[in-house]
């Protein structure tokens, strides 16, 4: 039986692919034949992106997704696609009483705004072909209600709600749009937060199968861009191991 879940030969955009989650999404993609344009905006820990992948043909476009000019300059550089992963993202724990609007457009811009208008351009371009697969990395975050995390839910759930809009203006061209929404997953980006060791403990004790992997959710990005997910399209997939059950 052939492998399901092969990406042979198909030309995959994963931003923020500079750390965590997804550098992993690269090094996955890779080993499965797909071939990786990677784009982040620190541009030495991108290069040890790219240094650590298999195969040929990989490239990197050293770029702010904030930054609409640098992303033109990107897109204009850019090759056909068959597929996009969306992973840029940052995080902020901060009770609402503390919000400033600072914090909104800063969060907002990255996590929304900035995929929206990449992919109006890859899109106006004619850069995706028929048949590609778009993954959204969002977050079980924007199904709760947990204290603090009132801008990245936010942002999170308006996600959700673009992969239902995008996915039916697509379907025409056979483009298939999807989320997939994790629970806590231990990355650079959450040790970089205000989050404690101790804060951890106390939430792994909630995930009966434990805090995820970036592997294991990168078993649900492959499936989401390989063709066994071709009747597949406008979902959000919970990844939380079983932490949302209750």
């Amino acid at each position: 039986m052939d492998n399901l879940l092969s990406l042979q030969g198909k030309h995959i955009l994963v931003t923020g692919a500079s750390s965590g989650m997804g550098r992993v999404f690269a090094r996955m993609i890779a080993a499965q034949g797909g071939i990786l344009s990677l784009l982040a905006r620190n541009e030495e820990r991108l290069e040890q992106t790219l240094s650590s992948l298999e195969g040929e043909g990989h490239c990197k476009f050293v770029c702010d997704i904030t930054d609409e000019n640098m992303l033109k300059d990107m897109v204009g550089q850019m090759e056909k696609l068959d597929g996009i992963v969306l992973c840029a993202g940052i995080n902020d724990y901060v009770p609402v009483k503390f919000i400033k609007q600072e914090k909104i457009d800063r969060i907002f811009q990255t996590n929304y705004f900035s995929n929206l208008i990449l992919l109006q351009m890859v899109l106006k371009k004619k850069l995706v072909n028929k048949g590609a697969s778009i993954v959204f990395i969002s977050s079980v975050s924007s199904l709760m209600g947990v204290p603090g995390t009132l801008l990245y839910a936010s942002s999170k759930g308006a996600v959700n709600s673009a992969v239902r809009v995008l996915a039916s203006e697509l379907a025409g061209q056979r483009i298939r749009v999807n989320a997939i929404c994790p629970g806590i997953v231990r990355t650079e980006m959450l040790s970089g937060t205000n989050i404690d060791e101790e804060t951890f403990v106390k939430q792994e004790v909630q995930y009966p199968l434990g805090l995820g992997t970036p592997e294991d959710v990168g078993s649900a990005v492959l499936f989401h861009l390989s063709d066994a997910s071709r009747w597949l399209t406008g979902q959000c997939m919970v990844m939380d191991g079983g932490f949302t059950l209750e």
